[in-house]
């Protein structure tokens, strides 16, 4: 850039290098998270729309009830590869920093908030898409995978217990912004965590309790459907998905 633009000096160029780095991180991790694996199985397979059963939420949970095992899968699959990708392209532009076991770069963790934005708010299919559960997960196993194995056994005691996805899901994505700080304080006392990591995981906590928030609404009030692995009758959209 320095040499495109000699008034630069080579710290502002680097800056500018990295701006552009972001943006271009930002709108391809957007457009990655932004297909949707439920919507696309349920048009090719079934030639319907998922988001007119169940919840009307386009994610594994609904797909599982509605269309069976083998949907959810094939939705499992879609969306743990597109958040991937995202995430790899933001540390690849931006760098991932591991250490110790969990990325410090921000890079990936850019990437990664956009993708799960385009999961839940997908330009492709006017806005409506999932909430964020499976993407957030895929995120957390590649930049910090000690604090996805705690998040994932939270979510299966809280769900063995209460037969709630909502719950569990919600429950493990409000510890993600802490495990992730208490981390990063037991394996290196002293140091400090980088901000964008605290407001991107943060940011994700927040996302999800949004998502969520007709589920958590309907647990208090005992209405929320719990998990069953069994296929329903298709039945019109009724807003009691968990994911």
């Amino acid at each position: 850039w320095a040499a495109l633009v000699p008034s630069l000096s080579g710290e502002t160029a680097a800056s500018v290098l990295y701006l552009v780095f972001a943006v271009v991180a930002m709108v391809c991790a957007y457009l990655l998270g932004s297909v949707n694996s439920a919507i696309i199985i349920s048009r090719v397979f079934y030639h319907d729309d998922i988001r007119r059963y169940g919840s009307g939420n386009a994610g594994m949970t609904n797909m599982l009830r509605t269309y069976g095992k083998g949907a959810a899968l094939g939705t499992l699959a879609g969306d743990v590869t597109k958040t991937a990708l995202a995430v790899f392209l933001g540390g690849t532009l931006l760098g991932f920093g591991y250490v110790g076991g969990i990325a410090l770069a921000e890079g990936g963790y850019i990437a990664g908030l956009f993708a799960v934005l385009g999961h839940v708010f997908p330009v492709y299919y006017k806005f409506r898409g999932g909430k964020g559960v499976l993407a957030s997960a895929t995120m957390a196993l590649i930049l910090s995978p000690a604090c996805l194995g705690i998040m994932l056994l939270i979510f299966i005691l809280i769900v063995a217990m209460t037969k709630y996805v909502s719950l569990g899901s919600v429950s493990a994505g409000v510890l993600y912004p802490v495990l992730v700080k208490g981390y990063i304080s037991f394996c290196f006392p002293g140091a400090r965590e980088p901000g964008m990591v605290a407001l991107v995981t943060i940011l994700i906590a927040c996302l999800l309790v949004f998502c969520h928030r007709g589920n958590l609404k309907r647990i208090g009030e005992r209405t929320e459907r719990k998990l069953s692995f069994k296929k329903v009758e298709k039945e019109e959209k009724d807003d009691h998905d968990g994911e």
